[in-house]
């Protein structure tokens, strides 16, 4: 393992001083390192939108998406994941976080979990994975021998393999069909790379998620349809989201939010559509969940 010649674990010549830096100082060396991370991430725009075509292919036969990974990398997949089922109200096990060690190692690190290449294989057996489903290897070093394994065994099944590291030329690339390589370069603290290339990894998950979920029906125009009103900030989002989407006042929304069932979704398709409840079930069923798609289908129906 040559970790000196990876650039996350290179020495950065602006942060040199930075142990003798004002807490301002500090702050700006920080804010302008990390201002590189979007033009590095924005270079591999073409990659990550290979990932997001696949992982929603495999989506809509009925696979998941699985992020594997460890330490750092590992809690933004487990992170990525979590944050799915709330933001866009799918089951919480569509999107899926592995992290090197279980669920206790998003807590407290288990030293030498991410050197068990088995170990990634036995947990994605574990998580029955089948041909359908999407693997993701999170891997900053680019080398890790757990996501490696849990990438091997996706390959030999027949899921769809990709991986995100933050050095070139890295180990996890030759083991997936689609390699994000993104270099943010030398970390303001040798090594720590929970910093740039954590930040670039994060952006990543979120794309993917995003773009998966998309794709999935699960936005409408940039409006996120399937917030699920559980409290009382959500139910007041809710009303908002249908207020906007129908181009109406707060009364009509509340009316469409009621009627609706409090269903984002079909109230949206009523208002839109000038359609019962029932009628906006039906169509919405039709159009596997796609809003867009059955507003228009409900219009041509009313013609």
């Amino acid at each position: 393992m040559k970790l000196d010649k990876m650039e996350t674990e290179t020495r950065n010549a602006n942060t040199m001083d930075i142990d003798n830096c004002s807490s301002l100082e500090i702050v700006e060396k920080i804010n302008r390192e990390d201002a590189k991370v979007a033009e590095a991430v924005g270079k591999k725009k073409e990659q990550i939108a290979e990932i997001i075509d696949k992982v929603s292919e495999r989506m809509k036969k009925g696979g998941r998406l699985i992020y594997i990974g460890a330490g750092t990398s590992g809690r933004l997949g487990v992170l990525d994941a979590s944050e799915c089922p709330p933001t866009y109200g799918v089951c919480s096990d569509l999107v899926v976080g592995l992290i090197a060690g279980g669920p206790s190692a998003m807590f407290k690190a288990k030293e030498g979990a991410e050197d068990d290449y088995d170990l990634g294989r036995n947990d994605l057996v574990d998580l029955h994975l089948n041909a359908n489903d999407s693997v993701i290897g999170l891997a900053a070093s680019g080398r890790t021998p757990y996501v490696i394994g849990g990438l091997d065994y996706a390959k030999s099944i027949g899921a769809y393999t990709a991986s995100v590291s933050c050095v070139s030329d890295s180990e996890v690339s030759l083991h997936c069909e689609t390699a994000v390589e993104v270099i943010t370069g030398p970390e303001v603290i040798t090594g720590s790379t929970r910093m740039k290339a954590g930040t670039a990894e994060k952006m990543i998950c979120n794309m993917i998620s995003t773009g998966c979920m998309i794709h999935y029906g699960k936005v409408f125009e940039n409006l996120m349809v399937d917030v699920q009103p559980t409290n009382e900030k959500l139910v007041v989002r809710a009303k908002n989201i249908i207020s906007e989407a129908v181009h109406c006042d707060a009364k009509e929304a509340e009316e469409l939010f009621e009627a609706s069932g409090k269903n984002v979704k079909i109230a949206i398709l009523m208002g839109k559509g000038k359609c019962d409840k029932s009628m906006a079930e039906k169509n919405l069923a039709q159009c596997n969940g796609n809003v867009h798609h059955a507003i228009v289908h409900t219009m041509e129906k009313a013609k």
